[in-house]
């Protein structure tokens, strides 16, 4: 009868002696497979990126040009998505010799609000093209997202039209952070008036305010998730800080407004990550017409 230690020393053996060859015809085809369904969902993963960022730069070619001169106005606009896709947009063109502009921001972020950018940006310079008034156009602009039937995403919106000869703007807010006309002197005004979030309650009117934009002033306007940047403490930057930090830019060429803004946020928020997407807008007034 075998001992313990003869019984051992033999399963140790048969284990050790396991034949190399039956171990690969086991392993070997589960790995190769493991192998290929890995490189197919790196390449499918390579395709949608490439799909999302030229998705991204047909958003960015819809919200018009990021730089524009005419006359003594200069005018500047960024986005800054928090993935690839925004849901916060801008949009520039010109009506009837006029410079109109809007800014705004889709609910949510990502995909599903970037499905909505085209949709929403589309519908915005159709009736601001069609009406020319800003309330009107937004108040069209409400109806017919209402009377889509669709589950929409609430829109914030800021629609305004500036009259190039003589500074006048014509605005309307629909419940988005008030846009800041900085004074020459430094003195800052909200642009609140207009009315409530497009597509939040059914048959509501929107009026305009006016403004008149005056040689050395700035207008600055963006989107919430300027104001509602955290830092590590949880502390959001609010409007106190980017009304602060504007005055010190009084004066300054509109590109290096917004990126000053953008900087101080970032700043602002240290090691903290973006949660938002960010949408900025900065035009300028100069006492004389530029031409470098």
């Amino acid at each position: 009868m075998a001992s313990v230690a003869q019984i051992r020393s033999r399963y140790r053996n048969r284990k050790n002696n396991g034949s190399p060859e039956l171990v690969q015809a086991a392993v070997g085809p589960r790995h190769r497979t493991l192998e290929e369904q890995l490189a197919s969902l790196k390449r499918q993963n390579d395709d949608l990126n490439r799909a999302m960022y030229d998705a991204a730069q047909v958003q960015r070619r819809h919200c018009g040009p990021r730089h524009l001169r005419a006359g003594s106005y200069e005018f500047a606009s960024e986005i800054f998505p928090v993935h690839y896709l925004s849901g916060d947009f801008v949009t520039v063109m010109e009506v009837e010799g006029d410079l109109v502009f809007a800014i705004g921001d889709i609910a949510g972020k990502g995909l599903m609000a970037g499905m909505w950018f085209t949709h929403v940006v589309g519908m915005i310079r159709r009736q601001i093209s069609l009406v020319g008034d800003p309330a009107v156009a937004l108040s069209a602009v409400d109806r017919d997202l209402q009377l889509a039937g669709l589950e929409l995403p609430l829109t914030t919106l800021f629609l305004a039209r500036l009259n190039l000869e003589n500074g006048q703007l014509t605005y309307c807010n629909a419940g988005h952070p008030p846009a800041l006309l900085i004074r020459e002197n430094e003195e800052v005004q909200e642009l609140s008036a207009g009315g409530p979030v497009l597509g939040a309650i059914s048959t509501i009117s929107f009026v305009n305010g006016t403004a008149v934009l005056l040689p050395g002033d700035t207008l600055l306007a963006y989107s919430d998730g300027i104001i509602e940047c955290r830092n590590e403490s949880g502390i959001e930057f609010g409007t106190s800080s980017l009304i602060k930090g504007t005055r010190a830019l009084s004066g300054l060429n509109p590109r290096v407004v917004l990126f000053s803004v953008l900087a101080a946020v970032e700043n602002f928020a240290g090691k903290q990550h973006r949660e938002d997407d960010i949408a900025l807008v900065a035009l300028h007034r100069f006492s004389t017409c530029r031409i470098d």
